[in-house]
């Protein structure tokens, strides 16, 4: 199955639809089969689970970011910064590795344990 993104206003993603791949044999067919399906003339963009598309599989909310050509989630915490390889939000300071759950605390800038 084939899965396509629909772009709203500002490149963010309003919906996700999935297509069959003997209909969505490349993405212009894709994009063609939904635009006729709903009669519009909206922008989509195909989207992957592996990540082989875009870099991340698109969601609601995220952005198609068109330089990068990647589907970017929205951005958690102010203090946090895009990884370019990824297009994905990195902690400035890194999860621990203990085995123990955490919730970032942006205004300490640190994680704390959930207890």
């Amino acid at each position: 199955m084939a899965h396509f993104a629909k772009l709203g206003v500002g490149n963010i993603i309003e919906k996700v639809e999935v297509v069959s791949n003997d209909i969505a044999t490349n993405e212009q067919t894709g994009v063609d089969f939904l635009n006729t399906l709903y009669g519009t003339r909206d922008t989509w963009k195909q989207t992957s689970y592996n990540g082989t598309i875009r870099k991340n599989f698109a969601g609601v909310g995220f952005t198609y970011d068109q330089t990068r050509d990647a589907f970017i989630p929205p951005k958690p915490f102010n203090s946090w910064t895009l990884d370019e390889t990824t297009c994905r939000w990195s902690p400035p300071v890194a999860y621990p590795t203990d085995g123990q759950i955490y919730q970032w605390n942006e205004t300490d800038q640190q994680w704390d344990l959930v207890t």
